[in-house]
């Protein structure tokens, strides 16, 4: 019987995989990742609803305490990269660091030969290829290959998704009947160590880095007005800029150097092309990407998938070139490709 570690968050997408594998005929073992310290008031019940699974369904159950890892390459990044003027997706560092990092090590300590998760997306081995390939879940609305671009072969083949086939309402119905209490439990929402979605009182509570006021100025650099910081604001952002024009403004560039922060028309948001660092491709090393691929590239989480072409441009980036403009890419975001339901690969906007 083949043993797989299932990284259980005490969720019912995570709660019913369990159940899945072992219908599957695999031993299941559970682990819980203790990230983050959090308040009182934002008490975490993830360790004790994966312990109740587990005992639910009879399997062993592990937690494990990556907290000083995800502080250090997770949180910390977060924080260095608002302060540098960009947006980072910190879901994608952790699943890169810790999901498929650390918890791939410790799979290896328990003689498990799979690590699984919840993650709404499906891995298949393409015969003809001779690869393993991550293709978008069954239902598009919940499809979380976005975050999974940094997964190569040599993890896939080691990687199982066993809720990919199906829809949330499904999962919740499947928890329902078999007697889990967290069928009926919601969804995370956003970044898992913020959850109360105050971004600029957690990176002002969790960093000593001196929050710089500096100015707001136009597409030529005169000077509009005074801004409270740049981890204030986000590229797109119209309200509460604290200045008023008379028409709609936006925040069109950040500069991370001297400060200053770009406003504009909804128009200056759109932008032909960008370029990328850290890329991964799935199936390919950078080495084999010779000339540019035609691909469809999401700029972020919940953008719609657009007709690109990606440029392999040396030292580890590429030029990706948008048939249609694009609003509102942003540093520190991660840019996707796509073939059809195929995730090809991604690497992060600079």
């Amino acid at each position: 019987m083949k043993r797989v570690l299932l990284g259980m968050s005490g969720g019912v997408d995570s709660s019913v995989a369990a159940y899945l594998l072992q219908k599957e005929g695999y031993e299941v073992v559970g682990a819980t990742m203790a990230l983050w310290d959090f308040k009182d008031e934002d008490k975490d019940t993830s360790i004790e609803d994966a312990k109740a699974v587990c005992k639910r369904l009879s399997i062993d159950h592990y937690v494990l305490d990556f907290k000083d890892d995800f502080k250090g390459q997770v949180v910390d990044n977060f924080i260095d990269e608002y302060f540098a003027g960009k947006t980072p997706n910190p879901c994608v560092f952790c699943n890169k660091t810790i999901k498929f990092g650390l918890l791939f090590d410790k799979a290896k300590d328990l003689g498990c030969d799979y690590v699984a998760t919840g993650h709404y997306a499906l891995v298949e081995f393409n015969e003809t290829s001779g690869k393993y390939e991550i293709r978008k879940a069954s239902s598009d609305s919940k499809d979380q290959t976005y975050v999974l671009y940094n997964l190569n072969q040599e993890k896939l083949a080691k990687t199982l998704f066993p809720i990919g086939r199906y829809d949330k309402n499904t999962i919740r119905q499947i928890a329902k009947e078999i007697g889990l209490e967290v069928h009926n439990k919601p969804d995370s929402q956003d970044i898992c160590f913020i959850p109360d979605h105050d971004y600029e009182g957690f990176l002002k509570e969790n960093s000593n880095k001196k929050i710089e006021a500096g100015n707001f100025v136009d597409k030529s650099g005169k000077i509009l007005g005074k801004h409270k910081g740049i981890i204030s604001y986000t590229i797109g952002q119209r309200k509460g800029l604290g200045i008023t024009f008379g028409k709609p403004t936006y925040v069109v560039d950040i500069n991370g150097q001297d400060k200053s922060i770009v406003l504009g028309d909804n128009d200056d948001l759109f932008k032909t092309s960008l370029i990328a660092r850290d890329v991964n491709f799935v199936e390919w090393t950078q080495e084999e990407v010779s000339g540019p691929i035609c691909v469809y590239a999401k700029v972020r989480y919940a953008a719609k998938p657009a007709k690109a072409e990606v440029t392999y441009i040396g030292q580890g980036l590429v030029r990706v070139d948008f048939e249609e403009p694009q609003r509102a890419i942003t540093s520190g975001q991660s840019v996707v490709f796509y073939s059809e339901d195929r995730l090809l690969g991604g690497g992060i906007i600079v």
